[in-house]
């Protein structure tokens, strides 16, 4: 869950929701059933929850809190949760994603790795680009010898609709620097999440 609050007035709520309104009608509901009065409305400001991530810059939320520290061999932050919206049906995929890097010279605020996770987990998006995102970011601000990246995810696209298969889960791994180089390394940082 993000903690950055959502400022709603500077948002096209009311545009978005007669959108919804229309595509209420368009399926064949009556818009103006009690029960779907304020959908449209209480829609729009869920979409707009759950793609705030266009309206925060990772790099910004990384450099807020570097620390020189002389070194440590791995820091792993593992099982961060997210959730975000598959850009191809926008219907949610979640799950966790799991950071190990090696510092050269600095350290991140902890906090901070997960708040970077949703920044980019709150756009439309899909699972294999978000796991590059974050170490691809990581890897350019970070001082280290190496980042890597691991998530997996469910998607409710794949559960609810199509081949609705309910037990698939999907896994994603990025890496850079000495994860790139070192198998021994990567088998290092998948048994200390697992374990």
């Amino acid at each position: 869950m993000t903690d950055a609050k959502i400022h709603f007035h500077d948002k096209p709520v009311d545009e978005i929701a007669a959108h919804f309104k229309a595509i209420i009608e368009l399926i064949g509901e009556d818009p103006q059933r009690e029960g779907l009065l304020r959908t449209p409305e209480r829609a729009a400001k869920a979409l707009l929850e759950n793609t705030c991530g266009y309206d925060q810059d990772p790099r910004t939320i990384l450099r807020s809190a570097m620390f020189e520290h002389p070194g440590s061999e791995i820091v792993i932050v593992r099982d961060m949760e997210f959730y975000s919206l598959c850009e191809h049906h926008i219907l949610p995929f979640f799950g966790t994603v799991s950071v190990g890097y090696i510092p050269d010279g600095k350290i991140v605020g902890l906090s901070k790795l997960a708040r970077v996770v949703n920044s980019f987990a709150r756009r439309l998006q899909v699972q294999e680009r978000l796991t590059a995102e974050v170490c691809d970011l990581l890897s350019e601000e970070l001082s280290s010898l190496g980042v890597i990246v691991y998530c997996k995810a469910q998607h409710l696209c794949m559960k609810m609709r199509g081949v609705e298969n309910q037990s698939a889960v999907t896994v994603t791994m990025h890496y850079s620097g000495a994860f790139a180089n070192d198998a021994a390394l990567r088998t290092q940082f998948l048994s200390m999440i697992q374990g």
